[in-house]
C-alpha cells in the first residue's frame, strides 16, 4: 500500500532504534522505487559510530546483496577509509534512497543506475534523518553530488568544497568528496590521480577526527600509507551524462 503522506513519514515507527528501523524500512512504499528495487537497502553499522558514509542509492550489487556498499564501490571506500586510519567499525554506512533506480539496458540484461529525483530523495527523507538522530556521528561524509545536495542544500558544489569540514545541524563536520563509482569510472589514464584525489579527502576525514576527538572517542588508527591499486571495474559504456554527474 502507498503512503498516504507521499513519503516515508507513514513508515517510520515510533521510539525507533535501528533495528526497528531496518525492519520498518523494509515494508516502506512511501515511493515508487519500491517497484523497481529487488528490495529495500537500509543502513548498515553501529549505533555508536562517530562517522556517517552517505551515499546517492544501493546498486546492482547492493540491490541484489541487501547490504549497502558491498560491490567495487565499497571495496574501494574500505581502502581509503584504512587509508586514513579510520576505523571501519566505527562507520555507519548508508544511502539518500534506500531503493535501486535502474532501467533496463536494451543491449544487454544489465540494470543501469538512475539518478533519483529530488521528489524520491524527500520521499525517502524520514529514513536518514532517523538514522542521524539515532546515531549522532561527529562527521558525515557525503559520496557525489546527489549525497551532498541532499544535506546541504542544491547549491552545494563538490568539486568547489570537496574534503573541506563543513559546519551543519546534521553533524559537528559535513564532508563532501565524490562518489567511489565515479573513480572507477574515470579513464583509464586519469583513474590514478582520481583514486589519489579520492584517499585525499577521506584522510582529511580522518585529521579532523584526530584532532577533535573527545572524552570517550575511540582513537583512530595510525593511517596507512595507500598504495595504488588495479581496478577492473571498466568504464561501463551505456553510462550517460546524468548517471555520471550525479555521484562526481
Amino acid at each position: 500500500m502507498s503512503s498516504p503522506s507521499g513519503s516515508a513519514t507513514d513508515f517510520v515507527p515510533p521510539r525507533p532504534t535501528l533495528a526497528k528501523l531496518r525492519a520498518a524500512a523494509k515494508g516502506c512504499r512511501g515511493c515508487g522505487l519500491y517497484k523497481l528495487g529487488t528490495q529495500t537497502v537500509f543502513g548498515e553499522g553501529p549505533r555508536s559510530a562517530h562517522v556517517i558514509v552517505l551515499g546517492e542509492q544501493p546498486g546492482d550489487a547492493e540491490d541484489r546483496a541487501g547490504r549497502p556498499f558491498v560491490g567495487p564501490s565499497g571495496k574501494l571506500l574500505d581502502r581509503a577509509l584504512d587509508a586514513a586510519g579510520i576505523d571501519r567499525d566505527d562507520v555507519y554506512v548508508t544511502n539518500a534512497v534506500k531503493h535501486f533506480k535502474w532501467a533496463k539496458d536494451a543491449r544487454t540484461k544489465r540494470r543501469i543506475h538512475k539518478t533519483p529525483s529530488a521528489g524520491e530523495i524527500k520521499a525517502c527523507r524520514p529514513w536518514l534523518e532517523a538514522e542521524i538522530a539515532l546515531i549522532e556521528p561527529t562527521v558525515i561524509v557525503c559520496l557525489g553530488a546527489t549525497a551532498a545536495k541532499s544535506l546541504l542544500g542544491r547549491a552545494f558544489s563538490v568539486t568547489k568544497k570537496r574534503g573541506v569540514a563543513i559546519e551543519s545541524h546534521w553533524a559537528p563536520a559535513v564532508f563532501a568528496t565524490v562518489h567511489p563509482s565515479a573513480v572507477l569510472r574515470a579513464p583509464r589514464e586519469q583513474r590514478s590521480l582520481a583514486e589519489r584525489m579520492f584517499v585525499a579527502d577521506i584522510r582529511k576525514v580522518g585529521q579532523y577526527l584526530a584532532k577533535h576527538a573527545t572524552t570517550g572517542k575511540r582513537p583512530g588508527r595510525p593511517a596507512h600509507k595507500f598504495n595504488e591499486w588495479p581496478i577492473t571495474a571498466a568504464r561501463s559504456a551505456t553510462s550517460n551524462a546524468s548517471t555520471r554527474s550525479s555521484r562526481e
